[in-house]
């Protein structure tokens, strides 16, 4: 190990155990690494990479996906979707966790972030699994592990992120289809676990909906549920771009909130838009900051050495993608998804491509490891938050979300192993 690297990874460790946010000790730990290889003039690098780095078209369109989330946050769409799985599984035992499951699938699906359906779903959601006698910690570790649904199936935007970070090998078209089964059977497997969990502990008894009034529940929450298909269906049918949809996303939601469920009133719209542009800004510092950190790997040519190390461990695929599966769940527990796309895309897509490994298939399998990474400390924003809606504590949630781990664990190497889960969509629309 060279003195720059020794110098990145110390500095890095030192900024995260200092608690400096993780764009800024990114963006430090770069910047020290240039001053220690030389010859470089180290801040100009860092601000030209910065700037550089969200220089990208495909990139414009998050901030429009963050605005739709956040009116649809406010939108009371999370409601309106909670009454609507609920009358498709609410009948069941322990239908409850399954409704919170069911609505963050559908409502991460339509927002794509994790933490937004934490927020809109588990909002609701937790103190009324309270009221009917789930266990508190029960209620925030299904809501925490079943937001990150919303980041596999689409519209995503570390799904954007990682077509960025492969170059465009992967367009963003094919990496949103491949997620859709992965997504499904990711919370397949909660419900499964919430399902035994609520059976053996006698949590609810289940409510049933007349046919009427299911239609009624149906009916209101379809225009919500018809974005996935403005979004997607637009993009497959080649009417605009991801970009273009993402926009088109925006006054979709904008006319759902404001004027359809009319939750959302125009002397509002100033503080969601300023909301909207301030997480926006963070997620365009981290992405930033991450292209200044992988130029800097590639400048002392991490990537190639990673490669030979793995390949000199064993050329067998089914132990590299273990090893790398196991490398990216340690990855994301203190790494947030972004900055970890784009700084190990690069470092480990050659290795499995090479090995004959489609990259759509890889980037969902990075997208799920890095999942399980954000309801895990010390980083995990879903996890923080939904302990906070859940007025609990992470030591008292951990020994209850072991199992949702498990789950999801479970999921990830299934997929891993059976490439035809991610890439059998894709496939189908001819990518």
């Amino acid at each position: 190990m060279d003195w720059p690297l020794i110098v990145l990874i110390s500095s890095f460790l030192i900024f995260l155990v200092l608690n400096v946010p993780i764009a800024f000790s990114i963006g430090l730990s770069s910047l020290l690494t240039i001053f220690a290889i030389g010859g470089i003039p180290a801040f100009m690098t860092v601000a030209f990479k910065i700037a550089t780095g969200i220089d990208s078209f495909a990139l414009l369109a998050i901030p429009f996906f963050i605005l739709a989330g956040q009116l649809m946050g406010h939108g009371g769409i999370a409601r309106r979707l909670i009454d609507f799985a609920n009358v498709l599984v609410g009948r069941f035992p322990g239908g409850l966790s399954y409704v919170n499951i069911m609505t963050c699938m559908l409502f991460g699906a339509i927002s794509g972030s994790a933490v937004a359906a934490v927020s809109s779903v588990g909002g609701f959601m937790i103190p009324l699994m309270n009221e009917e006698g789930y266990d508190r910690d029960f209620n925030a570790s299904v809501s925490i592990t079943a937001a990150t649904t919303g980041l596999l199936i689409p519209p995503s935007n570390v799904m954007i992120v990682y077509s960025l970070a492969t170059g465009g090998a992967v367009s963003i078209a094919a990496i949103f289809l491949a997620g859709f089964l992965p997504g499904i059977l990711m919370g397949l497997g909660l419900m499964v676990v919430s399902g035994v969990i609520s059976v053996r502990n006698h949590y609810g008894k289940g409510t049933r909906f007349g046919f009427k009034e299911g239609i009624v529940k149906f009916l209101v929450a379809l225009p919500a549920l018809f974005l996935v298909v403005l979004v997607l269906g637009g993009i497959l049918a080649g009417f605009f771009t991801a970009t273009e949809a993402a926009a088109i996303a925006v006054v979709y939601a904008l006319f759902l909130s404001v004027f359809v469920y009319q939750e959302v009133k125009i002397k509002e719209l100033p503080r969601i838009f300023l909301q909207a542009g301030i997480t926006t800004s963070v997620v365009f510092l981290l992405i930033g900051t991450s292209m200044a950190m992988s130029y800097v790997l590639s400048y002392e040519n991490i990537p190639q050495a990673i490669s030979a190390a793995l390949l000199g461990l064993t050329n067998n695929k089914i132990l590299i993608l273990l090893i790398i599966n196991l490398m990216l769940l340690f990855v994301g527990t203190f790494m947030d998804m972004t900055p970890a796309v784009l700084i190990f895309t690069p470092i480990f897509l050659p290795i499995v491509v090479g090995m004959g490994v489609s990259p759509i298939h890889f980037g969902i399998l990075m997208i799920m490891n890095l999942c399980i990474g954000i309801c895990t400390p010390p980083v995990g924003s879903c996890l923080f938050v939904g302990c906070g809606i859940a007025d609990t504590t992470i030591t008292h949630v951990i020994p209850k979300i072991l199992p949702f781990f498990a789950a999801m664990i479970v999921v990830l190497f299934i997929v891993t192993y059976i490439p035809e889960i991610s890439l059998f969509v894709p496939k189908l629309f001819g990518f």
